[in-house]
């Protein structure tokens, strides 16, 4: 098992509706463009949002241990002057998913991720059915 806890960056919005699915991402970010990474995540969460995810959370590592064979740190093959980041977007379905992602992919304002201060080489990703929800 792999457990830590995460400093907001994005506040979860309100969905207006529980999440039918959900991706998840655990990426390395570059500590000295944290500043940068907020700014630039908090306008990534209101394009996906505009682009119809119901929502969109952004965290990082505060309490993260190193395991001794797993560990969120150790996922991302965490470097010196990296944190670990867990992201995560919600949607009606895995249908809805793939629509928005397809917007997404289309819409020319997305490639202000590609500067985001993260080794996408080492980040991972999936996505989920929810089995609970609170």
């Amino acid at each position: 098992m792999i457990f830590g806890g995460f400093e907001t960056v994005v506040a979860p919005q309100q969905a207006s509706e529980p999440a039918g699915y959900v991706d998840g991402f655990v990426l390395p970010i570059e500590t000295g463009e944290l500043d940068r990474f907020r700014t630039l995540v908090q306008e990534s969460a209101a394009l996906w949002t505009e682009l119809g995810a119901l929502s969109m959370g952004e965290a990082v590592a505060d309490d993260a241990p190193v395991g001794e064979l797993t560990s969120f740190p150790r996922s991302v093959q965490l470097k010196e002057g990296e944190t670990v980041g867990f992201a995560f977007l919600t949607y009606r379905s895995r249908a809805h998913r793939d629509e928005v992602a397809a917007r997404m992919t289309a819409d020319k304002r997305s490639e202000m991720m590609q500067n985001l201060p993260v080794d996408r080489k080492r980040m991972f990703f999936g996505g989920f059915r929810p089995i609970v929800q609170a």
